[in-house]
Formats: C-alpha cells, structure tokens, sequence
C-alpha cells in the first residue's frame, strides 16, 4: 500500500476528526473510502473528457442522433 500526504481545509479536517470520534473509526478509513467511492467517477469525467477534446480536434463533422436513428429506420 502506498502512502500519500494531502492537504485539507480546516473544515474538511474537522469534519472528519468529528465523524471518525462519531463512529470509532480513523480519519484514514473515512479519506480512503471517498476515495474508492468516487476514484472511479472521477475516472470516467475526465476519459470523456480526453475524448470529446479529441474529437472536436479531429474536425469530424457531427449530426443529431435523430438524423441517424431515422438514417438507421430504427
């Protein structure tokens, strides 16, 4: 397991010292469940991200699915 410093706002800070003494459980458990929880979104944002900015790049031109679904006759 790799190890990591972070920076976080006095509020995030306290918010978590509260919640880790609500629960029993350590700050460390809760930072890496939200990073589990959203590491995977976070993921996907910026692939599609990466894509549409290649996209646009490519100079391919773009039409409404409309177009081809009745295209398609589905």
């Amino acid at each position: 397991m790799g190890a990591m410093s972070i920076r976080l706002s006095d509020d995030e800070v306290q918010r978590l010292e509260t919640l880790a003494a609500r629960t029993g459980r350590s700050k460390t458990f809760y930072v890496r469940e939200a990073v589990h929880e959203h590491l995977g979104d976070l993921e996907e944002r910026y692939w599609a991200d990466d894509v549409i900015e290649r996209w646009e790049a490519s100079d391919r031109s773009t039409r409404p699915a409309s177009e081809l679904w009745a295209e398609l006759d589905a």
